[in-house]
């Protein structure tokens, strides 16, 4: 499910017969449950606004759902590989690691 760029995984709980979600592209917790899938969408979106109304209040930024942007760590000698290998195929180590990653997901 997604919503204003929320995503949400879902789950369902055999033992209570109930549907729960939890935010996953955001450090803060957003949780969320519904006994049908109608009331999951609408306790979903009530929490998203429960949580931005919440940051506004508080007068805070709501964390943004991934900006785009992130560091890696490798080792000396992975990063100098990738660097020459990017600079082989005439592309920036940004677009190098872009595609490796496209790469993964798209064959995973």
């Amino acid at each position: 499910m997604t919503y204003k760029d929320y995503v949400a995984k879902i789950e369902y709980d055999e033992v209570n017969n109930i549907f729960t979600g939890m935010v996953i592209n955001t450090r803060t917790v957003i949780t969320f449950s519904g006994t049908s899938v109608k009331e999951l969408e609408k306790e979903f979106k009530n929490s998203v606004e429960d949580y931005l109304e919440w940051c506004k209040e508080d007068g805070i930024a709501p964390e943004k759902p991934y900006s785009g942007k992130f560091n890696v760590r490798l080792t000396p000698q992975l990063h100098q590989e990738a660097a020459v290998k990017a600079g082989k195929m005439g592309i920036s180590l940004n677009r190098f690691v872009e595609r490796a990653i496209e790469r993964e997901i798209n064959e995973g």
